[in-house]
């Protein structure tokens, strides 16, 4: 099936974060999200672009990905219509950019299973209707002030808890947590390739607290010396940063450098990559999770739908829309019994509440095809 553009919107929103989140590259206090907008002859399709407003995560930043969608990849669409598969091949010879060639290729693929009537989580190959959830946690002031904030979430319901370290903050919060909530809690770090090799010596001491995962300890573009990390250490290495595409992860399981695989759709340029990656994973007896990048509803909607592929055996980020925003653009997201529901409408299953939209959208810029 083929569907014809006749134009996008790309939207800018300001949404204020309910309270700061600080990892080891930054403190988040509000998110500039990109929104894609694709208009077709049969309807519209939604995406959320999400790149940060630095680049720190990664190298993409907000306005970069809306100039280069305005200026290379929106043009490079075909006039002609396009299917399901076109977008990807269509903006392959573009380097990099993953973050707005995702958004742009789920809100073709939104608008196109919207049409048929089918929904994302069908589309993708979900097994379950709903998805256990666990919650990041960010570098706090202070132990007691990180203790306080992991007892709300669990009191929440969230099943898995992630804590961010680095340098100065890692083992002391760590111990904190579990002498606390005790050795039943699924609990994992995330560093947020905050540390070197030379550090290996402080990271093993977290085997002590038999954690899930360590998620990606060293720089992004140093597989070698995760490999040689995850030698010295018995808690499982996650790699996130590191794995942009299935060629990465098959490099990453064949080479040793993780036993768990992160799997953010935005980072590995959408979620026809990020389905390759959990397929190329299962087949290898690796767990992958669903990490998250303070998305609202747009955003998690297609997360939690990912999610819910039968690989996906670890809790992954995809926490209720309170756990960010007071208010979320789309019907929110609400925990029950530690798990989110599958949408099971046609396409992402969601969509933005006009009246909320409007009042949080900054800037609104139309590119007719």
């Amino acid at each position: 099936m083929k569907t014809k553009i006749s134009g996008i919107e790309l939207r800018r929103i300001a949404m204020p974060l309910v309270a700061p989140f600080r990892t080891s590259f930054g403190v988040e206090t509000s998110r500039d999200v990109l929104l894609v907008r694709v208009v077709t002859s049969d309807g519209e399709g939604w995406a959320e672009c999400a790149a940060m407003s630095e680049p720190r995560y990664c190298s993409e930043y907000v306005d970069g990905a809306q100039d280069v969608l305005r200026k290379f990849l929106i043009p490079a669409l075909p006039k002609d219509g396009l299917d399901l598969h076109t977008v990807g091949r269509v903006l392959q010879p573009f380097t990099g950019h993953h973050m707005a060639k995702s958004a742009l290729e789920t809100a073709v693929l939104d608008a196109q299973l919207r049409s048929a009537g089918e929904s994302f989580g069908s589309y993708l190959g979900a097994s379950r209707d709903r998805v256990p959830c666990g919650v990041s946690v960010g570098i706090m002031d202070s132990v007691p002030e990180l203790l306080d904030a992991v007892a709300g979430y669990l009191a929440e319901g969230y099943v898995r808890i992630k804590l961010k370290i680095e340098p100065g903050w890692d083992v002391e919060p760590v111990r904190a947590v579990r002498e606390r909530f005790g050795d039943d809690l699924l609990l994992q770090v995330d560093a947020n390739a905050a540390y070197t090799l030379a550090d290996a010596r402080q990271l093993a001491k977290l085997d002590d607290f038999d954690l899930l995962l360590i998620e990606q300890p060293l720089p992004n573009d140093d597989m070698a010396q995760h490999v040689e990390l995850a030698k010295l250490l018995r808690t499982p290495v996650c790699l996130d940063e590191s794995i942009e595409s299935a060629a990465d992860a098959a490099a990453a399981i064949s080479l040793g450098a993780c036993s768990v695989i992160n799997i953010k759709p935005a980072r590995v340029g959408g979620y026809l990559e990020a389905r390759r990656i959990h397929d190329l994973a299962r087949a290898h007896g690796i767990p992958v999770w669903c990490g998250g990048m303070l998305e609202t509803g747009i955003g998690r909607a297609a997360n939690v739908a990912l999610a819910a592929l039968p690989g996906f055996t670890l809790p992954g980020d995809t926490s209720g829309s309170r756990r960010y925003f007071a208010t979320d653009i789309t019907e929110p997201f609400v925990l029950a019994d530690g798990h989110l529901q599958v949408p099971t409408g046609p396409g992402l299953g969601v969509e933005p509440l006009p009246d909320v939209l409007n009042e949080v959208t900054t800037s609104s810029e139309w590119i007719a095809l």
